[in-house]
Order: C-alpha cells, then sequence, then structure tokens
C-alpha cells in the first residue's frame, strides 16, 4: 500500500515530527547511496523488500519500527541478513545497554530516553552494521527517526561514493547515535520545563508541605532514571570507541565524532546533575519554609498564652474576692458596697498589672509572630 506523502508531511506540521500518526507511516524505511552516487529511498511493511535495494547500494540505512523489540527484532534482522547469534545476545541484556562485535557484523544496544513531565521512562534502540548497511530496529514508543526519514537523501548526498565503506558506515552510524542523543536531550527539557512549576511552588509560603514534597520525589526518581539512560549511553558510546571494530573507519577525524558524542553525553549528565543540585537546594528551601512555618506557629502559640494569662488574672482575682465576701462568715452592710467595689477594682488592676509584669519579664509577648 503506498503511503499519501502529503497526508503524512500535514499531520507532521500539525503533530510534529515526534508525534506522528503512524498508521500513515511504513513501518520500514530504508535510504541507500547508490554505486553511481545517486541516492534512493524505500518505504514498506515487510524488511526483506528492502535487501535488492541494499545489495545495489554503496551505503544504505534501514529503520523499522517494531511492536516488541524482544519478539520482533529476531525476525527482522534475520530477513536483512544478519545472525540470531548476534542478535540474541544484545537482547539478552535489553534491560542495560549493550555491544556486540562478530568480525562481519556487530550490534549496538543504545538507550532511548523519552519524558513527559516528571514521567520518564527507558526504551532500547537496536543498532545493528554489517559492511554496508546500518539497521535500526525500535518500538513505536521509542520512534525518533522520523525527521532523518524525510531528510535521509540529503544526509547520504554528503557521502561519496568513492570514501571506503568503513568510511561510509561510521558517517552513517554517528549520525543515527547523534539523532539519538538529540531526542533524548529533548527529555531533559520536559524535566526541567515541569521542574520551573515545583520552584513556583517553591516560591510561595503558602504551599502544602506534602503537595511539594511529593512533587520534588517525583524530579528526583525522574532525574536518576533519566541519569541512568546517559551512563548506560557512555557505556556503550565509550565500548564503540575503544573497541575498534574492523567495520568501522580506522580515519582519526571520523573517530573524533565518536568522541564529540561522548563529550555531549557527559554535557547532558552535567546538565542533569545541576538539577540534582537545584533540586538539593530546593529540598533545603522546602525545610526552611517548613521551620519558619513551626516558628510563626510557635510564636503565636506563645503569644497567646501571655494574653491568657493577662486575660485569666483579670477574671479569677475579682471573682474570688466577690466569693470570699459573699461568705456569710462577713456580715457587711449596704455601707460598705463602696469599699467593697473599690477593693474589687484595686485587686483587679493590681492584679493585671502584676502578670502583665510578669509575662513580659518571661518575654511571652515579646515573640514576633512573622
Amino acid at each position: 500500500m503506498n503511503v499519501n506523502k502529503e497526508l503524512v508531511e500535514k499531520a507532521r506540521s500539525t503533530y510534529g515530527d515526534g508525534k506522528v500518526i503512524l498508521s500513515l507511516e511504513q513501518k520500514g524505511f530504508c535510504v541507500a547511496l547508490l554505486k553511481n552516487g545517486k541516492t534512493a529511498e524505500k518505504e514498506a511493511r515487510v524488511a526483506k523488500e528492502f535487501s535488492k535495494l541494499i545489495r545495489k547500494s554503496s551505503v544504505s540505512w534501514v529503520d523499522y519500527i517494531v511492536e516488541d523489540l524482544q519478539k520482533d527484532a529476531l525476525g527482522v534482522a534475520s530477513s536483512l541478513g544478519f545472525s540470531d547469534q548476534l542478535v540474541s545476545t544484545l537482547l539478552k541484556g535489553a534491560s542495560e545497554s549493550g555491544y556486540e562485535d562478530l568480525d562481519k557484523e556487530f550490534g549496538l544496544l543504545v538507550p532511548v530516553i523519552f519524558a513527559k513531565g516528571f514521567e520518564v521512562e527507558i526504551d532500547h534502540l537496536l543498532l545493528l552494521i554489517k559492511k554496508n548497511v546500518v539497521v535500526t530496529i525500535h518500538t513505536t514508543e521509542a520512534s525518533r527517526f522520523f525527521r532523518l526519514r524525510r531528510y535521509g537523501k540529503i544526509f547520504m548526498q554528503k557521502i561519496q561514493p568513492r570514501d571506503k565503506k568503513q568510511d561510509q558506515v561510521t558517517m552513517v552510524l554517528t549520525r543515527l547515535l547523534d539523532e539519538n542523543n538529540s531526542r533524548n536531550f529533548d527529555s531533559l527539557r520536559h524535566i526541567e520545563q515541569s521542574a520551573d512549576k515545583v520552584s513556583e511552588k517553591l516560591s510561595r509560603t503558602d504551599t502544602p508541605r506534602e503537595e511539594i514534597g511529593q512533587e520534588i520525589h517525583l524530579m528526583k526518581h525522574a532525574l536518576m532514571i533519566y541519569l541512568h539512560g546517559l551512563w548506560q549511553t557512555i557505556d556503550v558510546l565509550n565500548t564503540l570507541r575503544y573497541g575498534d571494530p574492523e567495520l568501522l573507519s580506522d580515519d582519526e577525524r571520523l573517530l573524533e565524532r565518536i568522541g564529540a558524542l561522548v563529550i555531549e553525553v557527559n554535557y547532558q549528565i552535567q546538565l542533569a546533575e545541576h538539577m540534582g543540585e537545584v533540586l538539593a537546594s530546593g529540598l533545603e528551601v522546602m525545610q526552611s519554609i517548613y521551620n519558619n512555618q513551626l516558628q510563626i506557629l510557635n510564636n503565636k502559640l506563645a503569644l497567646l498564652v501571655g494574653y491568657l494569662t493577662v486575660l485569666g488574672t483579670a477574671v479569677l482575682v475579682p471573682n474570688t474576692i466577690a466569693t470570699i465576701f459573699g461568705v456569710p462568715f462577713f456580715t457587711f452592710g449596704a455601707d460598705f458596697l463602696p469599699y467593697y467595689l473599690l477593693i474589687i477594682a484595686a485587686s483587679t488592676i493590681l492584679s493585671i498589672v502584676l502578670a502583665y509584669w510578669w509575662v513580659r519579664t518571661t518575654g511571652l509577648l515579646s515573640q514576633q509572630t512573622g
């Protein structure tokens, strides 16, 4: 079935390269630099249909999307001429990165990081390399080569047909690894955007501590997953850099590109670690806010105790005197009423003054409520 390219381009312009409606895309894509210097591309649902184009090419790249990397990758790789041993060895360690060199063919298992907010997941990209072909196999979630598919011919035109096979394969491989690194770096941008919202909440003292604590935990967890993926990537790139596979170039200029990829990933790690430092400072801010809230509450309680002490004294003393004078033992007549009121008023004022002096002396009324 032929794909309506105009419809695909319209979907890309609407939803972006990373959100293309996959039903409009063929599962497989191949772009090749032919031996006469021309370029050709082909889309197909079955990977075996690319075999003829690969044989005619000087170097080619095949990108294929599978539903399940563990179940489907072996069949796709076999149809393109790769051994079961190579693929099986790489997929055994699918939870981590991988590198396997069988002289005539070798493969890489590279982490693919994608994030939505603080939800970060790691999938894997399988790269298989033979004499004149580089194959990328990945799942729908790990798709990241749609943009490169669009400009595949332009990329191949930059490779000279007279170059050595190893040089051509190395240029294709480094370009694919660079694209994967770039898409991984986009995940850090998504994490940073979500972290900015958390910092906004940290700037408000009325934000519930439980809410901030949960979001900071999610941010920390997202960074840990992201860093784990980058460390796996560094491991693969260093193995590729120093493993010296026969299928790759010995040209120092081309090998420096792999070194540049390592530097780029290290730079991403530094940025992620810097975000971790920001996270640590955020935790300190959160603890300071919490301590400040406790201090404010403590000051308010101390102030309340001081006022209640004065108020209680103002009520208790005259009430006690009135109770004493109300005992039948005292037989005061109506003529004693002015003296009675004077005693109550004087004792009340005196007790309030003494209570207030004592409260001020102890510092209960000198606390600041913030």
